[in-house]
């Protein structure tokens, strides 16, 4: 089904059968209104108006499982499910949202093109190793998407058209792609209604059963149409792609006359070159993040100062105070020698901005203080000096938070708050590593009954325990027992007559070892 030429090439399908319903609920998500307090599988649906009737243009997958389905009306869908949740079509929303989940698809391919109303095709030639292979990217592009909550099915074909019938009508993993194509049923030709029909009482159900016949007719009997599509399914033709464009990175410059040596003036010029950042950005609705400020002396030197920031902006006032700051960490002062002769402002990375609204008293919000308190503090002590502990997914206690420049964390992930009027299951305080102990139980397997850590013995009135930690069972070596350099934990609670509370573990069981040690890994405020 492919040829020479187009089986070098690769193609990735993205298909989102439920764009329309899927952005509605992700745009809302933290809206106060009717949608926040329903259920996430309630099932919604998207009406429009059509001939004085009120039809359903979308649905989302919980109503399809009810049997709801688009073109029902909106009386007949109700019946079905009175508890339905209904909002409007809105399909310039739509096409921007399938815009932007295009411009995501740009870090793994720079040709990425939008099949509207609901797919994209990325051509992957040549990017899989970059990722692992043609498969690793496509894992890599759908848990992107997934995680964030859209529905997507994905395909890969040596042609574009190819990868969206198979990601609409059969999706990964494809075995045999020649195969799969064959067996793909005649609506994936994309044909209008009537053509299809016609394909059908022909007894033509297949991709497979139209490619049998001659071509001359099948488009003397269902027009010209349907052999260009199987042609371009079988690789034979290939159909013009207008690949997204891509913005050019934002670059200023000022050019002198003559070489420019004042400090006044060199600031002046970089205050020029802010402002006219600023007035592109706000056309794009972007800030900048990265900014980098590179003067060309006389003598052939090149001097280039490099400023970031935790949120994007463009507010010129606040990268050039950044700016200050870097020059003031600086060993050596600004030596422009004979003078510059030309100095450009580059943003090598740009994110998107909206509108901020400031507080009742005209302050700015605390998130905006605290990010441009970060922003001095990097840009003064370096990126690596300032850092903050995001969560990450690990229930081994000293590998559930990760240190990372507070300066590259531009949103922070929220931590998971105690339920209500309950102790703390985890110390603000932890060990690293955990001091050893010197502990007497009642039993062996027990709770500690009194326990000596530097020197003092703790008598302990209260505990709460054991919470049982696991080893991670997938870093184990094939054939290695789990009690081998990993370790079971059972941690407690524990608090002392003076009423100081500890967190404390037995690293490992009996049947595990024979005599197990125990630590002391935090301290509870």
């Amino acid at each position: 089904m492919t040829d020479a030429n187009s089986a070098t090439r690769r193609y990735l399908a993205l298909w989102f059968p439920f764009l329309p319903t899927d952005r509605l609920r992700m745009q809302e998500a933290g809206s106060r209104n009717r949608m926040a307090d329903t259920p996430p599988d309630a099932p919604l649906v998207l009406v429009a108006k059509v001939k004085g009737a009120l039809r359903l243009c979308a649905v989302d997958a919980q109503a399809r499982r009810m049997g709801i389905v688009t073109g029902q009306t909106l009386a007949d869908a109700r019946a079905l499910q009175p508890e339905l949740l209904v909002a409007e079509m809105d399909e310039a929303a739509d096409r921007q949202w399938l815009k932007r989940l295009a411009q995501r698809c740009i870090d793994w391919s720079p040709l990425v093109t939008t099949v509207p109303p609901d797919a994209i095709t990325l051509d992957i030639t040549g990017a899989g190793h970059l990722f692992g292979g043609d498969a690793g990217l496509a894992a890599q592009a759908e848990a992107a998407f997934t995680d964030g909550g859209m529905s997507v099915r994905l395909a890969m074909a040596a042609t574009a058209e190819a990868a969206q019938a198979l990601a609409r009508h059969a999706g990964l993993p494809v075995g045999d792609e020649r195969a799969a194509i064959r067996a793909l049923p005649v609506v994936a030709l994309g044909l209008d209604a009537d053509a299809e029909l016609a394909l059908r009482r022909a007894g033509l159900k297949t991709i497979g059963d139209v490619a049998a016949r001659p071509a001359a007719s099948i488009a003397a009997r269902f027009g010209m149409g349907a052999v260009t599509a199987l042609r371009r399914l079988a690789g034979e033709e290939q159909a013009p792609i207008a690949a997204l464009p891509q913005p050019e990175p934002l670059h200023f410059e000022r050019r002198f006359a003559e070489p420019v040596a004042h400090q006044a003036s060199v600031a002046a010029c970089l205050l020029d070159l802010l402002r006219d950042a600023a007035r592109v950005l706000e056309q794009r609705g972007l800030g900048g993040r990265r900014c980098a400020l590179t003067r060309f002396r006389s003598d052939g030197a090149r001097p280039r100062l490099d400023s970031q920031t935790s949120q994007p902006t463009r507010d010129p006032a606040q990268v050039v105070r950044l700016f200050d700051e870097r020059i003031g960490a600086l060993a050596d002062p600004l030596d422009p020698g004979f003078g510059y002769d030309r100095i450009t402002l580059f943003l090598p990375t740009t994110e998107p901005l909206g509108a901020s609204q400031p507080t009742l008293d005209g302050q700015e919000p605390d998130t905006a203080l605290l990010s441009g308190l970060i922003d001095r503090l990097s840009m003064r002590l370096g990126p690596g000096s300032l850092r903050r502990l995001i969560p990450q997914d690990s229930h081994i206690p000293e590998q559930a938070q990760l240190a990372l420049p507070a300066i590259d964390d531009r949103a922070p992930a929220p931590w998971p708050a105690p339920p209500p009027d309950e102790p703390p299951l985890r110390p603000l305080f932890l060990f690293d590593p955990p001091q050893p102990v010197d502990v007497i139980a009642e039993v062996p397997d027990g709770p500690p009954h009194r326990f000596r850590w530097q020197r003092k013995l703790h008598e302990v009135r209260l505990y709460e325990g054991p919470e049982r930690i696991a080893s991670e069972w997938w870093r184990h070596k094939e054939g290695e027992s789990p009690g081998k350099g990993a370790l079971t934990r059972d941690y407690y609670r524990v608090e002392d007559v003076r009423g100081r509370r500890y967190w404390i573990f037995r690293h490992g069981l009996y049947e595990e070892k024979p005599d197990p040690r125990w630590y002391l890994h935090g301290l509870f405020a």
